[in-house]
């Protein structure tokens, strides 16, 4: 008995990747969340497989269903939206899955974090700039630590991607402001590879007032950092930067 988790990309339905793919053409069951995986993904299912949408379900009732459809013997397939592993809420059914003996083999996606950054062209590690990416959201329904608030993140001037925070754009405009100056360049990037992207320029003096002027409210990351602004070639191709395969 196996379940495959499977991330499913950030919308564009050749964003997936090829073993992702595969494991969707053969497989039998499909739970996934209906609200947050693009529908183009669904037309690499076979049509006589059983998709069950998990907006509706509980924890333990979408825990059962897969527990039930695995131990029929049949190809079951978790996908998930992006990668699995950000804000995917996939541990905690694996493990549940494996007090039951059902064994779980997690497939990667394109997160899309990744895809907002493919759309800006731009590097999240700039020489002289940031060599560290942040991936954090502000406090909601979930928690987040204290310590790692995002005005304490601030501090350290990295790249950040805020995830699940966009309906909560003025305060997290607030917390950002202690760490990072007023013109850092800001980035709200709206359902990425999908139908109706939109990218939003600003800083944070102005990016509250842009966003508030589209009517964005969900399904957008905020990028956040001189990465987006700032530029320094990289020492790897350098003539004066000499590796194990090219010498000086």
């Amino acid at each position: 008995m196996k379940i495959y988790f499977v991330g499913s990309g950030p919308g564009d339905p050749e964003l997936i990747t090829l073993k992702a793919k595969r494991i969707l053409e053969k497989a039998d069951v499909v739970v996934y969340a209906s609200s947050l995986v693009d529908d183009r993904i669904l037309s690499f299912i076979r049509p006589e497989a059983d998709v069950y949408t998990s907006a509706p379900l509980t924890f333990r009732e979408i825990v059962e269903l897969l527990r039930r459809e695995a131990e029929k013997g049949r190809v079951v397939v978790r996908l998930h939206s992006g990668d699995a592993s950000i804000y995917g809420a996939m541990g905690e059914q694996i493990a549940e899955l494996e007090k039951h003996s059902i064994e779980c083999e997690v497939v990667p996606g394109v997160s899309s974090f990744l895809a907002a950054a493919a759309l800006l062209k731009k590097e999240y590690t700039v020489p002289g700039v940031s060599q560290t990416v942040i991936i954090s959201r502000i406090s909601g329904r979930t928690d987040v630590p204290e310590r790692e608030r995002l005005s304490l993140l601030a501090e350290h001037g990295a790249s950040m991607v805020i995830f699940l925070s966009i309906a909560k754009i003025d305060e997290v405009i607030d917390e950002l402001r202690h760490g990072y100056n007023i013109d850092t360049p800001v980035a709200v990037v709206y359902r990425a590879t999908r139908e109706g992207e939109e990218v939003i320029l600003g800083n944070l003096g102005d990016i509250c007032e842009k966003v508030r002027e589209k009517g964005i409210k969900k399904t957008a990351l905020i990028l956040v950092g001189n990465f987006l602004r700032e530029t320094e070639n990289s020492k790897l191709y350098s003539e004066n930067f000499s590796h194990s395969y090219r010498k000086l």
